[in-house]
């Protein structure tokens, strides 16, 4: 059994290529393609908007009788989408457009704009060429607008200077309002560092030690003076500030010094303990 698809197909040995006819095909042949509105149009026959890029079944031909230095002109035609209507429309080389040609009117066409000023200039060069008067206006006005134009430059040329010396002082400002930030600064940080030595020095100073004999010579002093002042009956002395900062102070018991002679009568003794034990 056969297969249904076949890639290759018989040739008979007897096979001759040069005997089977030509389908021969004339120039305006039409070849149905699938493209889209190149422009916006109305239809001629009911009014119909079509839009930029709707998106139809066409026949493209080649126009014969048609060209732009040796490029051809093709021809479309579409049918309208409410009245199908049969719209045509062609290339325009030498413009790089579309032209609606039958059954639509195009909505805008770039190319007439610029036509109409070319021919508007074109008119005015020959009205100028013809009367000397009017040539002599436009070289006038040419001038007036060639001064005016210069002054402008000048303008600005002038605001781009004053422009630039007004950033520069701008920038010099910023540059002095900064060095004077750092000089506060370092002050500042001078101050903090020279404060900070002030507290570690004030704590690392060493606290003075009272000897027990001015503590009882001080002592001895207040209440001589304290014992000289009239007491009330029933209510205690009011101490002085002086008794108030010296009640706490811790009196440090100073140590006798010891001699060679002490050292020994103080072995001597120890011995005859010992003897006497024994």
């Amino acid at each position: 059994m056969s297969e249904r698809k076949v890639l290759n197909k018989y040739y008979p040995p007897d096979f001759d290529p040069s005997k089977i006819p030509r389908l021969r095909q004339g120039k305006s042949r039409q070849i149905k393609v699938r493209l889209v509105a190149p422009f916006a149009m109305r239809c001629s026959t009911c009014g119909q908007w079509i839009g930029k890029g709707t998106k139809f079944n066409a026949r493209k031909e080649t126009v014969d009788s048609e060209s732009y230095l040796g490029i051809p002109v093709h021809r479309f035609y579409i049918r309208c989408q409410r009245c199908a209507a049969e719209i045509t429309f062609k290339t325009d080389p030498e413009n790089n457009n579309y032209v609606a040609e039958n059954g639509a009117q195009r909505n805008f066409e770039p190319w007439r704009e610029t036509q109409e000023i070319n021919a508007r200039l074109e008119q005015e060069k020959a009205d100028e060429a013809d009367d000397p008067m009017r040539a002599l206006e436009a070289r006038t006005e040419q001038s007036r607008r060639e001064l005016e134009g210069l002054d402008a430059l000048d303008e600005l040329r002038a605001g781009n200077a004053r422009g630039e010396r007004v950033a520069e002082e701008l920038r010099r400002a910023g540059r002095r309002e900064g060095a004077a930030e750092d000089a506060q600064r370092c002050r500042e940080d001078e101050a903090d560092g020279a404060l900070a030595k002030q507290v570690f020095a004030a704590g690392a100073q060493k606290i003075k030690r009272v000897r027990e004999e001015d503590v009882v010579e001080r002592e001895r002093l207040i209440k001589r003076a304290v014992g000289g002042q009239p007491q009330t009956a029933g209510k205690p002395a009011v101490p002085t500030a002086l008794s108030r900062a010296l009640r706490g102070v811790k009196a440090v018991k100073k140590p006798e010094p010891q001699t060679a002679l002490t050292g020994m009568l103080a072995a001597y003794g120890s011995d005859d303990d010992d003897d006497d034990s024994d």
